[in-house]
């Protein structure tokens, strides 16, 4: 049984890989090949996330504040202070990863509501600081001239080049953090996130175990930060704020919290609803704020369990109807 469910995870895995492969060669123009960039943002955004509010069971609605940090980091250093990008890129995660546990540690005492308010008065903060220090950021006029990626004498010239490298990324912090979420760190996190009291009678150092994935998703966050920045070669504050925050949780939910497929359902979903919404004009918003109500009635463990509970009932329609064909009339 556990090896049909090893199994099982080989092949999404191997479909997924395949997806992320065939996709550019589907994709019109390079407009869509930048939609589906930023969708990468989004999913590797959304990954770490549901670590902490899936996994975990801890509110956090700062998420976009580590994501504008590193992307802030590493335009300054590279645009400004002339760095390679490569050392940027370094500089800017170790850098989101130091203020993640300066953070958390404080933040992560609290609990429900607090908590939320808590991550949310960081995010605001972040927010304030990225608008004011106009000197290094630009202030809301943003940060200009920031270098293309470049790793090792090789620069990511086109989108083409650029989605491998956002979706190669993305694969490999799914693999990341499915093999955590498998393993006992993972069913730690499940404890947490069912009963903290009870998980620190049984001996769940909890505190060091919610700071982890704290720093884990906060990295994941810088990541996507890093290389959004040096896709752009255009950063501002307004990319980073509390409205930021809300897409990410609500990619997160509506996906499936606890379900890394459904991350990147999520997360996919709601970065190509608005590209097929496009031709409602006016009422876009109107039948986009619907289909987000529907869903959420209609499917409320997610996209990932909505998808599960149909390939359930199509299996078992099969099996129906080849019984009934095998039957002796």
């Amino acid at each position: 049984m556990a090896w049909m469910r090893g199994h099982r995870h080989l092949v999404g895995l191997a479909a997924f890989a395949a997806g992320i492969l065939g996709l550019p060669f589907l994709a019109e123009n390079e407009y869509y090949l930048t939609v589906l960039i930023v969708a990468g943002f989004n999913t590797l955004l959304v990954l770490g996330l549901n670590l902490v509010m899936g996994y975990a069971g801890q509110v956090s609605l700062g998420h976009a504040a580590f994501y504008g940090i590193a992307a802030y980091v590493s335009a300054i250093l590279t645009a400004t202070w002339r760095w390679p990008v490569a050392a940027g890129i370094l500089a800017s995660l170790l850098v989101v990863l130091a203020v993640a546990v300066l953070i958390g540690i404080p933040t992560l005492k609290l609990k429900g509501h607090y908590l939320a308010m808590g991550t949310l008065g960081f995010g605001l903060i972040v927010y304030i600081v990225l608008n004011e220090a106009t000197a290094l950021t630009g202030g809301p006029s943003g940060l200009t001239g920031i270098p293309r990626l470049t790793v090792a004498g090789w620069t990511a010239e086109s989108d083409r080049a650029y989605y491998y490298v956002v979706w190669g990324t993305v694969l490999l912090a799914f693999l990341l953090a499915q093999n955590l979420v498998r393993s006992r760190t993972g069913r730690a996190l499940r404890a947490i996130h069912t009963s903290e009291a009870a998980a620190a009678v049984l001996g769940v150092d909890t505190a060091r175990y919610k700071l982890a994935v704290f720093v884990l998703s906060a990295g994941y966050a810088g990541i996507a930060g890093a290389l959004f920045a040096h896709y752009v070669t255009f950063v501002s504050p307004t990319s980073f704020g509390f409205h930021a925050s809300v897409q990410l949780v609500t990619m997160a939910v509506l996906g499936g919290m606890a379900s890394l497929w459904g991350s990147v359902a999520g997360a996919l979903f709601l970065t190509l609803l608005p590209e097929f919404l496009r031709a409602l004009e006016d009422f876009d918003i109107l039948v986009y704020g619907a289909i987000l109500i529907l869903c959420m009635m209609y499917l409320p463990g997610g996209l990932a369990e909505g998808a599960r509970r149909l390939a359930q009932a199509a299996g078992a329609l099969v099996g129906r109807r080849a019984g009934k064909a095998g039957e002796v009339p």
